[in-house]
C-alpha cells in the first residue's frame, strides 16, 4: 500500500485569519473523518506519517497550524496578539466545518495531542463529532509531577517564558525543545493554565465566557505513556475532570509492553512508534 499524500490547503476562520493545512484522501472507500488537533506550538508536518496511515486505512485526514505557528504564521509574531483560548474557539471549529466540506455525509472523529484535546470545549462544533482519540492529553498541572520534572516544568513556565517575553516579545520555545516560537499571549496563558488545576478552567468566567465543557457526552479515549512526565496519570484525570459527561476510557502505555525506549509526550505519532497506532484505528473503526 503506498503512502497517502497531502493536498495543501487554506482555511478561513470566521473572523478571516487564515490556516495552512493539509488535506489526505482516503484510500479506497471513506470510512470517516478526521481532524488531527496539534500540540502547543507544533506544525502539522509532525502528523504527516500519521496522518497518511490513517488515510491509507480510509479515512479524510485534516491536519493544520495554529494561527501564530508554522505557515499559520501571518506577521511578526512580535506584534502577535494571538492566544491559546483561541486556538480553541476559531481555529479548530474552523478546520472541523472544512473537514465537513472536504468530506461530506461521514462520521467525524478528532485525534488530539495534548493541546489538541485539552481545547476540545470551546469547539461550538463539538458536539458534531462521534468519537474522540486524545494522546498526552492532561491538564499539565505542575504540582502533579515528580519534583525533578516538577522544577524542569517550573523553569521553563515560570522562569524561561516570562523572561523570554520580556526580552524578545515572544517565547523562544525551540531554544529548549518545545516546539516552535509561541506568541507571547499563547505562553502566558499556557503558563498560567499549567500552574492551576484544571487548565482551561481556570480561565472560566474570566476569559472564557462560553464553553461547551459541561455538555460535551462523547465516547472518548485517553491515552497516555508511562514515562511521560507531563501527562501522567494524576494530570490526566484533572483534565477529565473538566469533561464531567465525557464517555472516556483511559489507557496508560507501559514502555515495556511495546520494546519501545520512549514514547513520553510525543513518540507516539513518531513512525517509531507504528506499532501503536492500531490503538487508535480501532478505536475510531469501533465509532465510524
Amino acid at each position: 500500500m503506498t503512502s497517502a499524500s497531502a493536498n495543501s490547503i487554506t482555511i478561513t476562520c470566521s473572523d478571516g485569519q487564515t490556516l495552512s493545512a493539509n488535506e489526505y484522501q482516503p484510500s479506497g472507500t471513506l470510512k470517516g473523518a478526521i481532524l488531527i488537533g496539534p500540540a502547543t506550538g507544533i506544525k502539522k508536518e509532525f502528523y504527516a506519517n500519521f496522518a497518511s496511515y490513517l488515510a491509507e486505512n480510509g479515512y479524510g485526514v485534516i491536519t493544520f497550524d495554529n494561527r501564530g505557528i508554522g505557515g499559520s504564521l501571518n506577521g511578526n509574531i512580535h506584534h502577535s496578539k494571538i492566544t491559546l483560548q483561541c486556538w480553541g474557539e476559531k481555529d479548530m471549529p474552523a478546520v472541523f466545518e472544512q473537514l465537513k466540506f472536504s468530506f461530506p455525509n461521514a462520521k467525524y472523529h478528532l485525534v488530539g495531542h495534548s493541546a489538541g484535546g485539552q481545547l476540545i470545549g470551546l469547539m461550538h462544533n463539538a458536539h458534531e463529532l462521534s468519537s474522540i482519540f486524545n494522546y498526552a492529553c492532561s491538564s499539565g498541572q505542575l504540582k502533579n509531577m515528580k519534583t525533578k520534572d516538577k522544577l524542569k516544568a517550573h523553569f521553563f513556565m515560570n522562569v524561561f517564558i516570562p523572561v523570554s517575553n520580556a526580552l524578545f516579545g515572544y517565547t523562544k520555545s525551540q531554544w529548549v525543545g518545545m516546539g516552535e516560537p509561541l506568541p507571547k499571549n499563547v505562553a502566558k496563558q499556557w503558563r498560567h493554565w499549567c500552574n492551576n488545576q484544571g487548565y482551561v478552567q481556570t480561565a472560566f468566567g474570566k476569559t472564557v465566557f462560553q464553553h461547551y465543557y459541561d455538555e460535551l457526552s462523547l465516547p472518548s479515549y485517553w491515552v497516555n505513556a508511562d514515562d511521560d512526565f507531563i501527562a501522567n496519570n494524576k494530570n490526566v484525570a484533572d483534565m477529565l475532570s473538566v469533561f464531567p459527561k465525557f464517555e472516556a476510557q483511559t489507557l496508560t502505555l507501559n514502555l515495556a509492553d511495546y520494546h519501545l525506549k520512549e514514547i513520553g509526550h510525543m513518540k507516539f505519532f513518531s513512525k517509531k512508534a507504528k506499532i501503536l497506532w492500531p490503538l487508535a484505528l480501532n478505536w475510531l473503526e469501533k465509532h465510524s
